[in-house]
C-alpha cells in the first residue's frame, strides 16, 4: 500500500544524490551521467518502500521527461542555429568586428550588455550565449582574457534576459501560475535584478582594468581576421539570420520555429554569398560546420580558426540530451515518490511572518530547484504551493513571482546536473568552478530577495 516517505526518507534522497555527485563529479571527476544514474537508483530505492512500483516510477520519469521536452527542441536548434550561422558568416563577422571595436579593458561590460540585450530580445538565454556569447569568448580567447571570466559574464547576460524579457518561457510561467499582470512582475523584479546587475558591472569593469590593448597579441589577432577574411563574404547579408529572429520573436512568434528559419536563411546566404556547397548547407545542420567546406587550407589557417570554425550541429548537443535524460529520471522518480511534496510542506509549515514566508519561497525554490536541475518544476510547485499563503498575509503575489525567478532561473547555470548547467558546460567548455564567481548577478539575486524578505524593503503589499 503506497504511502508518504517519512521526512528522513525524503530528505535522504536530496542529501544522498548532493553527496553523489559533490564527491564524484566535484572532487574525484567521474562523469556526471552514472553518477545521476545512481542517484537515481537510491530515489527508486526509497520509491519502492514507500509502496510504489516499477510501472510508477516508469510513469513519473516519462511524465518528468515530457517536461524537458521543449528545453531539448531549444538545444536541437541551437546547435543547427550555431552550425548554420557559422556557414553564412554570421558568428565569424560578430568576431571580426568584435575584435577590431572592443577594447579588452571594457570588453566584461560589454560582454554583458551584448548578451542581456541580445537574450531580452530573442526571450532566451540560451540562444543569446550559444550565438553572441560564443562570438565573445572567441574574441576574449584572442585578447588573453580568462575564459571562465569571460563564460560567468555572458552567462549572467543571459540569463539576465531570460528573467526580464516579456517573451521568455520563464518570465511568462511565472506571472501565469501567481496570476499577476505580465508587466507588473517584470517591473517588480528590477528590485534585485537592477542592483545586482549594476554591482556585477562595477566588479566586472574593476576586473578588466588588468587588460589592456598594448598586453594583445597582434599578430595573432591579425592572422585570424586576414584567415575569417579569406574564408567569408562579411557584407550586409550575414547579419540577415539575425534580423530574421530578433524581428520574428519580437512579434512573439515561437522561439524554436524562428531558430530554424534563421537557420534556414543563413543555409541559403552560406551557399549564395560565401559559395559553399549545398550538400554543405545540409551537413552543418547535423555535424556542425568544418574548416574543409572554405577554400582556406588548413596550412593557412591559423589554430585560433581552426579551433573557431568547427562548431555547431544537432550532435554536438547530444551529451548535454543524454546528461538531461540521467537527470530527469532522478528528478521524476523523487516527484513521483512523494519526497518533494513532503519536504515543501514540512517547510511551509514553519511560517509565522511575512518575512518567514519569503526565507520559505526562497529555501523552497533553491531546494527544488536544485533537486529538478529546471526552473519550469520551481515555478509551478512552489507557486502553487504557497500562492493562497501570500493571499492571506496580504501580501501581492509580485513577491512571490518575482523571488521564484530570483531562486529559479537566476541559479539554474550553477547546477551541474540540470539542464543549464549541463548546457552552459557544454557549449562553452568551462567548469563551474571556472565561471561562479564571476557570473554575479546570478546569486546575488538571491542575497538581494533575502535582504528585503527580512527587511521587508522592497515587499509590496495589497492594497486594502
Amino acid at each position: 500500500m503506497k504511502r508518504l516517505p517519512s521526512l528522513f526518507e525524503a530528505f535522504s534522497t536530496i542529501i544522498v544524490m548532493g553527496l553523489i555527485v559533490f564527491i564524484g563529479f566535484g572532487i574525484l571527476n567521474f562523469p556526471i551521467q552514472p553518477l545521476l544514474i545512481l542517484a537515481a537508483v537510491y530515489a527508486s530505492f526509497i520509491a519502492l518502500r514507500v509502496g510504489l512500483t516499477w510501472e510508477d516510477l516508469q510513469d513519473g520519469i516519462t511524465k518528468r521527461l515530457a517536461t524537458a521536452m521543449p528545453a531539448i527542441y531549444i538545444i536541437f536548434a541551437v546547435g543547427i542555429l550555431i552550425g548554420t550561422w557559422m556557414f553564412s558568416g554570421t558568428v565569424p563577422a560578430l568576431i571580426y568586428y568584435g575584435l577590431e571595436l572592443i577594447n579588452p579593458t571594457y570588453f566584461l561590460v560589454t560582454a554583458f550588455i551584448i548578451t542581456a540585450v541580445t537574450s531580452v530580445a530573442t526571450g532566451t538565454a540560451w540562444g543569446s550565449v550559444g550565438t553572441a556569447g560564443i562570438a565573445l569568448m572567441a574574441i576574449a580567447n584572442e585578447m588573453g582574457i580568462p575564459m571562465g571570466m569571460v563564460a560567468g559574464v555572458v552567462i549572467a547576460g543571459g540569463v539576465f534576459g531570460d528573467k526580464m524579457s516579456p517573451l521568455s518561457d520563464t518570465t511568462n510561467l511565472a506571472a501565469l501560475v501567481t496570476k499577476v499582470n505580465i508587466f507588473k512582475h517584470i517591473k517588480h523584479m528590477m528590485w534585485t535584478t537592477v542592483p545586482a546587475s549594476l554591482i556585477g558591472l562595477v566588479v566586472w569593469f574593476i576586473a578588466g582594468l588588468q587588460f589592456d590593448a598594448k598586453d594583445v597579441e597582434s599578430k595573432r589577432i591579425n592572422s585570424l581576421l586576414s584567415n575569417i577574411d579569406h574564408a567569408f563574404n562579411l557584407d550586409f547579408w550575414v547579419w540577415l539570420p539575425v534580423i530574421v529572429i530578433v524581428a520574428g520573436i519580437s512579434i512573439g512568434k515561437p522561439t524554436v520555429p524562428m531558430m530554424l528559419l534563421s537557420s534556414l536563411v543563413a543555409m541559403f546566404i552560406g551557399v549564395l554569398n560565401n559559395g559553399f556547397g549545398i550538400v554543405d548547407a545540409f551537413n552543418v545542420t547535423m555535424n556542425g560546420f568544418d574548416l574543409n567546406m572554405t577554400t582556406l587550407s588548413s596550412d593557412e589557417a591559423s589554430k585560433s580558426m581552426t579551433e573557431l570554425v568547427k562548431r555547431g550541429g544537432i550532435m554536438s548537443m547530444t551529451e548535454i540530451v543524454v546528461t538531461i535524460f540521467c537527470g530527469y529520471a532522478f528528478a521524476g522518480i523523487v516527484e513521483t515518490s512523494g519526497s518533494l511534496e513532503v519536504i515543501l510542506k514540512t517547510i511551509s509549515n514553519k511560517v509565522s511572518k511575512d518575512s518567514h514566508l519569503i526565507l520559505v519561497t526562497i529555501a523552497g525554490s533553491l531546494l527544488l530547484v536544485f533537486a529538478a536541475g529546471v526552473a519550469s518544476v520551481v515555478i509551478i510547485m512552489i507557486g502553487v504551493l504557497l500562492m493562497d499563503m501570500y493571499n492571506e498575509r496580504g501580501l501581492d503575489r509580485v513577491n512571490l513571482s518575482r523571488t521564484l525567478e530570483d531562486c529559479g532561473t537566476m541559479v539554474l547555470p550553477f547546477i551541474p546536473w540540470g539542464t543549464s548547467g549541463i548546457y552552459y558546460r557544454d557549449l562553452l567548455h568551462v567548469s563551474l568552478g571556472d565561471f561562479f564567481w564571476w557570473a554575479v548577478p546570478c546569486y546575488l539575486c538571491v542575497i538581494f530577495a533575502a535582504f528585503y524578505g527580512i527587511t521587508g524593503i522592497g515587499i509590496k503589499k495589497v492594497k486594502a
